[in-house]
């Protein structure tokens, strides 16, 4: 099952997000995990050599090896959270974004054969130091960049059993549908790109309590976050967006056209 069933659709323009279970075996979740890790290995590796270092709101950034590298919010860790654009950095990687268990639901998401990957992070949310994520939208981040903001559905891999011990993925039902929300303003410079927790209502939200190897998908306009990661578990995923085909990526001024149909 490759593109959109009718339930899916449904799903989608009422909630603004569907999950597929399982889609991915354990031997391909191991190569990914393996992947993940060097990956991160490298961004580490390259931070080390020397990188861009900043501070926005308190929290440490790097522009190292073509990504930027986000680091966990206490202060002096070396803990990597984020790494986006990441899919350069390996090549099974690069390959994820062809796969057709993916680029086929997001053909009919975006409505169009001819598909593009816009952006890509690693998620990392290490045992009892991974953060949480406040509710925000994508969108916000992307509407000075680009003019089809509609048409850039997310797709999140999950590496690991994700549940509410682990801090999981967590979305407001029907959030979509109403476009662009309020950010919070007077909340430091990112506060206006995270969503005014007036704006929704918090009792609609589902937590994607789902096992390794799922996916969710999701609209850019569905407010989502997740809680802190206070167990033992490991939780890590892979977020990929797409959009038309003919357009440059997010943080590339290069364009990733999707192989196949």
């Amino acid at each position: 099952m490759l593109r959109l069933t009718q339930a899916e659709r449904r799903a989608w323009r009422e909630n603004g997000f569907f999950v597929r279970e399982s889609i991915f075996g354990a031997n391909e979740l191991a190569e990914l995990r393996r992947a993940a890790e060097q990956v991160v290995a490298q961004a580490l590796a390259a931070v080390g050599r020397g990188c861009e270092s900043y501070q926005v709101d308190g929290n440490r950034y790097c522009e190292a090896g073509g990504s930027t590298i986000q680091f966990e919010h206490q202060p002096g860790s070396e803990t990597i959270r984020v790494i986006e654009p990441f899919h350069h950095l390996d090549p099974r990687f690069d390959a994820l974004i062809d796969d057709a268990r993916l680029s086929g639901p997001m053909r009919d998401l975006i409505g169009d054969e001819r598909i593009a990957l816009f952006t890509d992070k690693l998620n990392l949310k290490r045992p009892r130091e991974g953060s949480r994520f406040l509710w925000h939208q994508d969108s916000p981040y992307w509407a000075h960049f680009c003019a089809h903001l509609d048409q850039l559905p997310n797709v999140m891999i999950s590496l690991d059993d994700a549940g509410l011990h682990n801090g999981c993925f967590r979305v407001i039902r029907g959030s979509h549908r109403r476009g662009l929300l309020p950010g919070r303003q007077g909340e430091g410079l990112l506060g206006p790109l995270f969503t005014d927790p007036r704006s929704f209502d918090e009792s609609d939200q589902v937590p994607a309590v789902v096992p390794a190897g799922s996916a969710v998908f999701f609209s850019p306009h569905t407010v989502h976050g997740s809680e802190p990661n206070h167990s033992d578990s490991l939780r890590r995923a892979i977020v990929l967006t797409y959009q038309p085909g003919g357009h440059r990526m997010f943080k590339v001024d290069a364009k990733r056209e999707v192989s196949g149909a």
